[in-house]
């Protein structure tokens, strides 16, 4: 059940003599800390809370966890499956003013950070240091990193670099009770022990609250060439891509979006690709490699049904194009201003892609609700915007059912209910259809390391009996 949270008063007060005007009761500060990019909703958290060390952290949930005050971590906001919004009241701990980059090792390529650094800001920091190296996952929105582990984030270069989960070497965080942990080293591998680091990777805040992070960051590439190619149909294009990955030319990016998706993004971002299923990839790599590749791709695609490759190799010019696919839900948006976004993603194996694609367009083909589908094809993610009137509850509980649609025809495919996205409050119910008993014993280890349930509580998990 979700805890009791009747002594506010009485915690709010021990937080205030800890942080000063760093606890606020402010109505807008709660209300902007209370919703991410999603249509979840909630009430207001009862505080704000701007810690500015991993020790203040956990004399926070010291006090937290004796009075049993629910606490909802809170990164930048950009999630899309409700991670931050406070259903139960409580704080909102606002982890933005951790925002330093607290050691950075150029030649073993890792660095360590608060988990309130952006990544765009450690990217700058690494460019404006002249390391030659630079953080890889890319998540399209500028993300805390501390969020993008909470939420075991990825983005358009997971194909090339891997996910959150491939580039988190160790973790400082912050347990239910105030105990603060260290998970991991900077060594490239390790027999010892449970992988903490990995368990609290994409927990979503709910078995403790992540305070630093060490990260992986990989060389900048002496190369980078990126392509658009349109497509007849969403099966050339697919096929296209497993051709590419099946001939060892590891592109870095690999990105697919359908006739809805391109047509929206030409009108938003003001360009003029073909209104076609189109692909965007990118290689990179030495300046020989990318060129071969690139002719390669070119070649593979041409035999599908592919037009010509319109090539960017210049910074500014790849820059656009990755924005515009970037603004891809904005773009979505901007289609029936007004709307709301019903945003869900799902994962396949890459030759169950186009299937899965195809089922989703049939279901969306025969509603009324505009859906845009976009995604990650080299690992076989995609997305889907379904637009709807946030005032109209019959539209609201239509993209309810389209989406739930998309993640049982990824689950008959071998997939799962989100690639990158998360749980959130949105998908509950989906990973007990995904992961069946093992959600048990997911429960079990959230009561192991939070007793009381105040950690983030009301997300990833139904709340037990």
């Amino acid at each position: 059940m979700p805890p009791e949270n009747g002594a506010v008063r009485p915690a709010l007060d021990e937080l205030a003599s800890l942080l000063g005007e760093r606890l606020t009761t402010d109505t807008a500060a709660r209300s902007e800390s209370a919703a991410d990019a999603s249509y979840h909703l909630s009430g207001p958290p009862d505080a704000v809370a701007h810690p500015h060390s991993t020790d203040e952290v956990s004399r926070i949930l010291a006090v937290c966890h004796r009075h049993r005050l629910p606490v909802i971590p809170f990164g930048a906001g950009t999630g899309v499956e409700g991670g931050v919004i406070a259903p139960h009241g409580g704080l909102c701990l606002d982890l933005r003013g951790m925002n330093h980059i607290l050691a950075l090792h150029a030649d073993d390529g890792d660095c360590r950070v608060e988990a309130g650094v952006r990544r765009k800001q450690l990217n700058r920091h690494l460019h404006e240091t002249g390391t030659g190296l630079h953080f890889p996952v890319d998540p399209g929105a500028d993300a805390t990193l501390g969020g993008m582990a909470a939420t075991r984030a990825s983005g358009t270069e997971a194909v090339g670099y891997g996910t959150m989960s491939d580039n988190v070497l160790g973790l400082t965080a912050v347990l239910a009770d105030g105990r603060v942990i260290r998970t991991g080293t900077r060594a490239r591998k390790s027999a010892a022990g449970y992988d903490l680091t990995h368990l609290l990777v994409g927990s979503e805040g709910t078995l403790a609250v992540i305070t630093e992070v060490a990260l992986r960051l990989a060389p900048v590439p002496a190369a980078v060439s990126a392509a658009v190619c349109p497509f007849p149909d969403i099966e050339a294009a697919v096929e296209c891509v497993q051709r590419v990955i099946g001939a060892g030319l590891h592109p870095a990016r690999c990105e697919l979006l359908d006739e809805v998706q391109m047509d929206a993004v030409n009108r938003y971002a003001g360009l003029d690709y073909d209104v076609l299923p189109t692909l965007f990839l990118e290689f990179h790599g030495s300046v020989d490699l990318v060129a071969e590749a690139a002719q390669s791709a070119g070649q593979i695609a041409g035999d599908l049904g592919g037009g010509s490759f319109r090539w960017a190799t210049e910074g500014d010019e790849r820059d656009r194009l990755w924005q515009a696919r970037h603004d891809g839900y904005y773009a979505c948006l901007a289609l029936r201003p007004g709307c709301a976004g019903y945003v869900t993603d799902v994962c396949v194996p890459v030759s169950q892609l186009a299937t899965c694609i195809e089922r989703a367009r049939a279901e969306l083909a025969g509603s009324d609700l505009i859906a845009p589908v976009f995604g990650h094809v080299g690992d076989g993610n995609f997305h889907v915007v379904i637009l709807f009137d946030p005032d109209s509850d019959t539209q609201l509980q239509e993209a309810r059912r389209l989406g739930e649609l998309i993640i049982d025809h990824a689950l008959a495919l071998g997939g799962t209910c989100t690639g990158e996205h998360g749980i959130g409050v949105g998908k509950i119910d989906a990973l007990r259809r995904e992961s069946g008993d093992a959600v048990d014993v997911m429960a079990d280890i959230k009561t192991a390391l939070d007793p009381h349930g105040i950690l983030n509580p009301g997300k990833v998990l139904a709340p037990r009996a």
